[in-house]
This record gives C-alpha cells, structure tokens and sequence, in this order.
C-alpha cells in the first residue's frame, strides 16, 4: 500500500519560465523523474524545465512542453 500508484492522472503545477509563469500538466511519475534529473544535474527543477522548453523551441516543429519534457526525459532514460 505504501507504494506510489502505477497509474495516475497528470497533475498540474506552475512553474516560472524565463520570468514567465505558466502550468504544466504531467503525471506523478514524470513530476519524479524530473525531479531526479534536476538533481542530478545539479540545478533547480525551473531550470531544467526552461533548458528543456529552450530546446524543443528550436525544434522545426516543436511539441507543446508537457510533451518535450516526457520525450526529454524518455531520451534521458535510453541513454547509456
């Protein structure tokens, strides 16, 4: 029981971007792996997310940034 659900629905948190508030909706599991990634850069978990929407704008057709992030993170886990 004391173990975190499978499956949960996105949960929406606010978060300021180049000096910009906006939302973004993820599941638990990304908001966690976000977190983790955060830290182990060493960073504020705004940075990161501000280094990621920098990065997909450069993209030729970016996706929204919940999307970017799940991919970012995605790439992060397959890499070696």
């Amino acid at each position: 029981m004391g173990e975190p659900a499978r499956y949960a629905p996105p949960q929406k948190r606010s978060v300021t971007i180049a000096g910009h508030e906006t939302s973004i909706s993820l599941e638990p599991a990304f908001w966690r792996a976000l977190e983790e990634a955060a830290r182990a850069a060493g960073q504020p978990t705004n940075a990161l997310i501000a280094r990621i929407d920098a990065e997909r704008l450069e993209s030729p057709t970016p996706p929204n940034l919940a999307s970017a992030i799940r991919q970012w993170l995605f790439a992060r886990g397959r890499s070696p």
